[in-house]
Formats: structure tokens, sequence, C-alpha cells
């Protein structure tokens, strides 16, 4: 009876590690020596910061339930103490946030581990948390995306210019070669005095010579 209770045990928690497995955007397996109470709370609480956990499971119940969920790879790293990471909103900060505790703990390292259902080694999560956070990529983004926007106002400035002056701008040169409507505008700063040096000299051509006064 008393195996019978154990054995149900381990299949109920077979069942829920499984569950949180399937929904999870981010499941790391690493190695789990050397940590001292000080730097595991500071670990854990990082990672509630990155809505992620963290969690000492047997070896037995973790590959269960990586069979259940029919993940394949990760059979090998089941050796010797290991902690489960898991997020179920976001991948980038809680890899991040365990590359960064790697490099300052020396026997903590990444064994390996799912992404989006997808089967990872640790050199390919380290790659993928050296990338710019999200918050990042969003600034760099928008930062193109203003600055696209500047060099088109620019342009259409430069067209009407250009068009009041009598110069022909197609629709594709402002959408396509925005540098090159600034290069015509200079064109036409730099015409635009000779122009009308030209038309000061015919003016005074044509202005009729002022009569000369009777000498005395």
């Amino acid at each position: 009876m008393a195996s019978e209770v154990i054995l149900n045990q381990k299949k109920a928690e077979v069942k829920e590690l499984a569950d949180k497995m399937k929904t999870a955007k981010l499941i790391l397996l690493t190695e789990y020596r050397g940590i001292n109470v000080a730097d595991d709370t500071k670990l854990r609480r990082d990672l509630r910061g990155a809505n992620a956990t963290c969690n000492v499971i047997k070896n037995n119940i973790t590959r269960r339930a990586l069979a259940e969920c029919k993940l394949e790879g990760l059979e090998d790293k089941l050796v010797g103490p290991t902690a489960v990471i898991m997020s179920q909103e976001d991948y980038l900060e809680a890899s991040k946030t365990i590359y960064k505790f790697s490099k300052d703990n020396e026997y903590y390292k990444i064994k390996g581990g799912v992404v989006d259902g997808k089967v990872m080694t640790a050199e390919e999560i380290i790659t993928l948390a050296k990338l710019p956070s999200r918050e990042t990529l969003l600034s760099m983004l928008a930062g193109a995306l203003l600055s696209n926007i500047s060099k088109v106002a620019v342009a259409l400035n430069e067209v009407k210019k250009q068009k009041e002056a009598g110069v022909e701008v197609t629709e594709s040169e402002v959408k396509e070669e925005p540098a090159k409507v600034e290069e015509k505008a200079e064109e036409v700063k730099e015409e635009k005095p000779a122009t009308e040096e030209v038309a000061k000299e015919a003016e005074v051509k044509e202005a009729p010579a002022e009569a000369e006064e009777p000498k005395a």
C-alpha cells in the first residue's frame, strides 16, 4: 500500500510538471552546485522579476515530464543536482538572468533547455541570452523609424522648394532616393544666385539711358 501511495504521488508530480512544461515559453536545466543561500535567494528574486520560477526537482521526475511532453535530447543533461527554470510569459529575460548569474558563479552552468517548444543546447541558449532585450530592440526600431520619417519630411520640403523653382521631381525619387532630392535642392540653391545676377544684368542692358543735360 505504501509503495502504491508513493507511486501515485510521483505520477502526480510528473503530471504537474509536464502540464507546466507544455505551456512554458522557456524551460532551462541548470547545474545546481556550490550555490550558497544568499546567492540562491538573489537568483530566485531576480527570476521572479523576469516572470520565471526556479525549482530543484529530482531528475527522474524531470525526465518523465519531458518524455510526456515529447521533448527529446535532454536526457543526458539530467545528471547530478538539476534546477528547472521555467517562464510562461517570456524566454529572453529569464535566459539573460540565468546567463548573468552563471557568469558570476563558477559552478552554476546551463545544461540545455527548451525555447518555444524547441530543444536547444547550452551554447544556443547563451547566444540567445546575449541578444539585446526587447525594450532595446524596440527603442532601436523606433529610432530607425523616426530617422526615416525625418528624411522623408526633409525630402518633401525640398520637393516643394524645387517645384516652386521649376525643377521636376518624380514620386519614386522621393520614396526611394531622398538623398538625390536633397542634392537637387543644393543645385537649385547654387544656381539661384547666378540666375539673379543674369536677371540684374538684363535689367541694366534694357534700362533706357538717362537723358543728357543740355550744355550751357
